[in-house]
């Protein structure tokens, strides 16, 4: 019989597995960049609330800063946002980087605090070999989700052969497909086909530039001559840790359309311009990306949600001419933001 951590644990792989919204957990810092816990409490709350089916934690949105032993931060922000959800059916999803030691001290520790899964970067000083060899030390603790990591915000090209070993891992659960790269993306889908892994791992759209066409398109790959459909299932996203409410009626639009339901369709093939545009004023892509942990504070600031845009890295803030494009983006697409579900419930997130 599974004790009652084994059945939690098994009821989160299930949830993971048939697909879901799971944000990328931003970091409330107050005007000394110090933690604010009640905004870091109050974003959990939104993302629960909003429908999402988990939150990931340490990860790039979360600044990978935190990682450094000398900022203190990991343990802290793990135990604050599990604390949070803990009640909830949350999908806990922890950040893990570095070396091969790192990364299972890491895991071992979001283990001790009930996290249900690893995302494991890549931002790492590790050749191919090294990190397949990482990712299975790693998932003797807990089970892995890759990560394709786009090389403008500290990810790197990996091969296609890379993506069918990992996949071959029987730890790893799903993989995060954020190159922002069609070709890179190609080669994960391709990965995972050759590996016969197609229907029994999750895949998990990080491309925040082309988010909607990832979840509604059918993706069709030839593996030895033969035609094999893979399909995204979810979304775990740094775009998704902002207009959240909005983000799960996007993803129930994209299986109603990969249904078959053709009005849906078209709505979302509209909206994907609609969300690319936004996010590349969020993200800053005019300026290589340098201000995407600002911008999606930004937005968060304006909902009340955060009390600023402050990083860690003091150096860390919009690019000349973003606050102009976030300006743009919020006038321009009222039907992506989610501010009168924030509005309603703020006070109770916050208190």
């Amino acid at each position: 019989m599974l004790t009652a951590s084994q059945t939690r644990q098994s009821e989160a792989l299930a949830r993971f597995a048939r697909g879901c919204v799971i944000p990328a957990h931003p970091l409330a810092l107050d005007a000394d960049r110090r933690l604010d816990e009640r905004r870091q409490r109050a974003l959990t709350r939104y993302y629960l609330a909003s429908g999402a089916g988990g939150i990931a934690v340490g990860v790039h949105t979360t600044q990978f800063a935190i990682h450094d032993p000398q900022v203190g931060l990991l343990a802290p922000v793990l135990e604050l946002a599990a604390e949070t959800a803990a009640g909830s059916d949350a999908i806990l999803v922890a950040g893990a980087c570095g070396d091969t030691a790192q990364a299972v001290r890491e895991a071992e520790l979001a283990a001790s605090l009930g996290y249900h899964l690893v995302l494991l970067s890549p931002y790492a000083p590790l050749d191919e070999d090294a990190l397949i060899e990482r990712a299975r030390a790693v998932g003797e603790v807990l089970p892995v989700i890759g990560f394709y990591l786009q090389p403008a915000v500290g990810g790197r090209e990996l091969s296609r052969g890379f993506w069918s070993r990992l996949a071959a891992l029987d730890c790893v659960v799903g993989i995060k497909v954020a190159p922002f790269d069609r070709y890179r993306t190609l080669d994960v889908l391709h990965g995972v086909c050759a590996a016969g892994r197609q229907g029994d791992l999750a895949l998990y759209t990080g491309n925040d530039d082309h988010i909607l066409a990832d979840l509604v398109a059918p993706h069709r790959v030839v593996v030895d001559g033969r035609p094999v459909e893979v399909e995204f299932v979810g979304g775990l996203l740094g775009q998704w840790a902002v207009w959240a409410r909005t983000a799960v009626d996007l993803l129930d639009d994209a299986r109603a359309a990969r249904g078959g339901d053709d009005a849906a369709l078209r709505r979302l093939l509209t909206l994907d311009g609609h969300l690319t545009d936004a996010n590349a004023a969020i993200f800053d892509a005019a300026n290589g990306y340098h201000g995407c942990i600002p911008g999606i504070h930004e937005v968060l600031r304006r909902q009340g949600l955060l009390a600023g845009r402050w990083c860690l890295d003091p150096a860390e803030e919009l690019s000349p001419g973003q606050l102009a494009e976030l300006d743009r983006v919020h006038a321009a697409y009222p039907h992506l933001r989610d501010d009168p579900f924030v509005a309603e419930h703020l006070d109770q997130w916050l208190s």
